[in-house]
């Protein structure tokens, strides 16, 4: 006999099975009985249910004389030996649906129910009076009743006996909130007495004159002393908290943070599971072994417009998800008030019922409680006679096991022991709870921002609080008083886990960083070598960790390119971290470029996963703040799949004061031949542009790199400026210049930060024209061919670096917002408009750039003469980089044309002379404009 894959009996025992399996298989086979099917179909039955019972008495003689774990050793040898025999038993990947912790196992709740149920109740209702009070005052403010309505139980739990705040030290836990549930948490705070309640009067009111307003959601950079992560863009809070658990193991392994127990705990909605960021990283959670990491995934089965999955059951599909990722399920489906109906199920009628459930279904029940269980739930004459003796109030009480905090805490308290991979919990509530009939269960519960006075009364009877009719009516906040058993409670249990929470506390050792001489070697130039300014910044990048104050704070991220970008020279020095370490011998091992893994590895190589990158580029940016471990990360990435591809996720690191070096490599439209359309880059200045705290940077040249990257740690590690750095480095290798002599260094280095300086003045004496050269990164090449013909046409040329145009213009936008508001003042005068004024700069002004017009457009409007632009609007082509320049018009030629089409719109040259130009430059005027072809 072989088995269904077709072994034989010998090497499928030597390959798959040990131990008591392996006995299992060898044991002899009884002498075959009469085939089963030829008996007649009531005998066969009845057969069958002995057997049946049979089975099932013996299993439970183990449970109870052997234990569980001998129960679970027993099936997996029945499983081994039915598929060897070639039984076709079905794979599954999901448990019933009930709890996965039993009643019995729940260990000993350790606080006070009845104090906590209390907390609770004051909670909720200062969380409902505070939005609709708001919204009263200005209709459409918005805000959020349901969600946390659902969540209640689940955050009170945690901060009560789990969520360990900044006293804990090394165990301090990370906290991602889910972000519509917000309003619970200011009202605990509230509690607390950490906000009074002119404070909450200020929800959704932050331009206030002391600061003191209540941000819609988590966000950092509104409330740098409360929020520390923004989480409400859906799908980013999972992926960043996978990403955070990873980077403290990281830190721990480096040693650059002592080991603790740490958990990063993050709250999601089931409906934001339907995010790609939600669930395209937890098998790397699971590889990595973060058993540091607890989701609790609040499963209301509601998303914004009504059930997540109507006709299925979301949190089997989560379980099967996650399960099969290899993570640890716990499942809080139903509270303790449906345990006396199961112990007393002994044919399993209510299980099977529970399997039949869809999603639409229990909403229903939900909304219209106890009646509607009896009519359409108990439905068969076995669940009506499991309920024989209920009334309807008995069955209004069984609940959801996301509101029994029991439940919760038996299974957090699971999770926080489970070692090896990280855990999902999946608590089963309701949307709305206890907001009545307008909300609870509702399709329309998440835009729910109002509730009518009757329905506050309800809400104020079932949650039990002493205030009139009156106090209700005008939405009184309800606080029991600072000596009160609940707040001395509250307060008590915070203090014993480390202190109130939510709270972002920064404090970490400011870096004594290299300067002046330590870029020395990239101020004078690389000689007759030919680099690209992206090996130029990996130059930099590993001089950087080679130095013995802050090399070791040097966080390399790269998305499997590192060879892409030279890079690969690293890996051998300092690792590629692996929490694993390097279990295998590389095919390389021996050579100097050896790939090696390390426990303690420093280059993060994240796979084909941008955003899984940039998660990583958040959690090292921000340790500063989580940590006091001021990690500068340096995330180098193809330019066109950095900000285009994960931009919601640049904009979150800028909510979360993130700080670093994200390295645009490969950069512009026209330096990566042959790639094409999707990889050729000419927008992401521009889309970097929109992140207030992001400064833009397109250097031409080595020692602008090392400029920009020298100014960047200063300001971020020792003068404590929020704000990071994107920088395009390119891909074509030309001799880097030396600094000019013409300028002195700190001219030039105050040029490169400030966003431009003249590189290079024109020699030519006596011309009858001026122009002004302005260029950027790869398009410096054009340029500096352009000023020599210019030459020929009679026209000197200054030529100008321009390092940054997002630089350039916000100064402007600054200095004329200063003269708008003060008119009696002498005005201002912008750097850009300083330098390029006609008298330090006389002639027309043309700018040619790699990118798109738009960005050197912006400076039109803040000079004394029109800026003429070239750029790369349009779709890239995979041609080399001469035919993609000649095709975007931003090569030479194109320079020369638009110099001398500006002087003849300036009436300094006729028509004539720009015609024969385009003749001689070889230019088709027929040819169609690349954006539109």
């Amino acid at each position: 006999m072989t088995n269904s894959g077709g072994q034989s009996p010998e090497l499928f025992m030597l390959e798959g099975v040990s131990g008591a399996s392996y006995t299992a298989f060898m044991t002899p086979q009884p002498p075959p009985r009469p085939p089963r099917a030829d008996l007649p179909e009531q005998q066969r039955e009845q057969l069958n249910t002995v057997e049946t019972q049979e089975w099932l008495d013996s299993l439970a003689y183990v449970f109870a004389n052997a234990g569980s774990k001998r129960a679970a050793d027993l099936l997996e040898d029945l499983d081994h030996y039915a598929y060897f025999h070639g039984a076709p038993i079905e794979f599954r990947q999901t448990t019933p649906y009930i709890n996965t912790i039993a009643a019995e196992d729940q260990p000993e709740y350790p606080g006070d129910l009845e104090l906590e149920r209390k907390i609770r109740n004051i909670n909720r209702w200062n969380s409902v009076a505070m939005v609709i009070k708001a919204n009263k005052k200005s209709d459409g403010i918005g805000g959020h009743l349901s969600t946390y309505a659902s969540a209640a139980e689940l955050l009170e739990v945690g901060f009560n006996h789990f969520f360990r705040g900044h006293g804990a030290g090394q165990d301090r836990d990370l906290v991602f909130y889910q972000g519509h549930a917000a309003p619970g948490m200011y009202a605990r705070s509230f509690l607390e007495g950490r906000f009074d309640e002119a404070r909450l009067n200020r929800f959704r009111r932050e331009l206030q004159p002391d600061g003191e307003g209540l941000s819609s959601y988590p966000h950092p950079w509104l409330m740098p002393d409360y929020w520390e992560f923004p989480t409400v863009s859906m799908g980013l809070g999972p992926i960043q908290a996978i990403y955070q658990a990873r980077f403290i193991k990281y830190l721990e392994n480096r040693g650059l943070k002592p080991q603790g127990n740490a958990k990063v705990w993050a709250f999601l909605g089931d409906g934001e599971m339907d995010e790609p960021e939600s669930v395209g990283a937890i098998r790397f959670a699971a590889y990595e072994n973060l058993d540091n990491l607890i989701f609790v995934l609040n499963a209301n089965l509601q998303r914004l417009d009504g059930p997540v999955r109507a006709n299925s059951k979301v949190i089997q599909e989560f379980e099967a998800l996650f399960r099969g990722a290899n993570w640890n399920v716990i499942k809080v489906i139903w509270d303790s008030k449906w345990d006396e109906l199961l112990q007393h199920d002994y044919n399993g009628v209510i299980v099977k019922r529970f399997e039949d459930l869809v999603d639409g279904e229990s909403q229903r029940y939900a909304a219209f409680g106890g009646k509607e269980l009896r009519e359409h739930f108990f439905n068969t004459p076995e669940l009506k006679a499991l309920i024989q003796d209920w009334t309807d109030a008995d069955l209004e009480l069984l609940n959801r096991g996301g509101h029994d905090v029991q439940k919760v805490h038996a299974a957090y308290a699971s999770a926080m022991g489970h070692k090896g991979s990280p855990t999902i919990i999946i608590p089963r509530t309701v949307k709305g709870y206890g907001l009545g009939e307008t909300a609870q269960a509702r399709n329309v519960a998440h835009q729910v921002k109002k509730l009518e006075f009757d329905a506050l009364k309800n809400l104020r009877d079932l949650l039990e609080l002493p205030l009139s009719d009156e106090q209700v009516e005008h939405l009184e906040y309800y606080h029991p008083g600072s000596d009160s058993p609940e707040v001395k409670y509250t307060l008590a249990r915070r203090e014993q886990l480390g202190g109130l929470i939510p709270a972002r506390q920064v404090n970490f050792p400011h870096l004594t960083v290299p300067q002046g001489s330590f870029y020395e070697e990239f101020a004078k130039g690389s000689g007759e070598r030919q680099v690209s300014t992206t090996m130029a910044a990996v130059g930099i990048m590993s001089k950087l960790l080679r130095d013995k104050e802050i090399g070791k704070y040097i966080v390399p991220i790269v998305p499997d390119e590192a060879r892409t970008f030279g890079m690969d020279a690293l890996v051998p020095r300092i690792g590629i971290y692996s929490p694993r370490g390097q279990t295998y011998r590389p095919v390389d091992f021996g050579s100097l470029m050896a790939y090696k893994e390390a426990k303690d590895g420093q280059m993060l190589e994240e796979g084909i996963t941008e955003a899984g990158a940039m998660a990583s580029w958040i959690a090292a940016g921000t340790a500063y703040a989580h940590h006091g471990v001021p990690t500068i990360p340096f995330y180098v990435f193809y330019s066109m799949f950095g900000m285009q591809r994960i931009g919601d996720l640049v904009w979150a690191a800028a909510d979360q004061r993130a700080r670093g070096f994200l390295l645009g490599a490969t950069a512009g439209r026209t330096t990566l031949a042959g790639e094409g359309l999707q990889h050729q880059d000419g927008n992401s200045l521009l889309q970097g542009y929109v992140v207030p705290t992001m400064k833009t940077y397109d250097p031409a040249f080595a020692y602008e790199v090392a400029v920009i990257f020298e100014e960047g740690i200063r300001r971020m590690y020792v003068e404590d400026v929020e704000e990071f750095y994107y920088v395009t480095v390119d891909n074509e290798n030309e001799v880097q210049p030396p600094m000019p002599e013409h300028l002195s260094h700190e001219e030039i280095r105050h040029g490169i930060m400030k966003g431009l300086y003249r590189f290079q003045p024109s020699t030519l004496e006596g011309a009858q024209h001026h122009a002004q050269l302005l260029a950027s990164g790869p398009a410096m090449g054009a340029a500096q061919e352009a000023v020599k013909l210019l030459e020929g046409y009679g026209v000197a040329a200054d030529l100008w670096s321009v390092t940054s145009y997002k630089e350039l213009h916000q100064e402007a936008l600054m200095v004329q917002r200063h003269n708008m508001l003060h008119p009696t003042e002498e005005p201002q005068v912008s750097y850009v408009a300083a330098q390029l004024n006609e008298e330090n700069a006389p002639g027309v002004l043309i700018s040619v750039s790699d990118y798109v017009k738009l960005g050197a457009d912006g400076l039109n409007g803040h000079l004394d003469r029109k800026l003429w632009t070239l750029g790369t609007d349009g779709f890239g082509r995979s041609e080399a980089r001469e035919e993609l320049r000649d095709f975007f018009e931003v090569d030479t030629k194109h320079v020369v044309l638009a110099t001398l089409y500006a002087l003849q719109q300036r009436g300094e040259v006729k028509g004539e002379v720009v015609a024969k130009a385009i003749a001689d430059l070889g230019i088709d005027p027929s040819k169609p404009a690349p954006v539109l072809r």
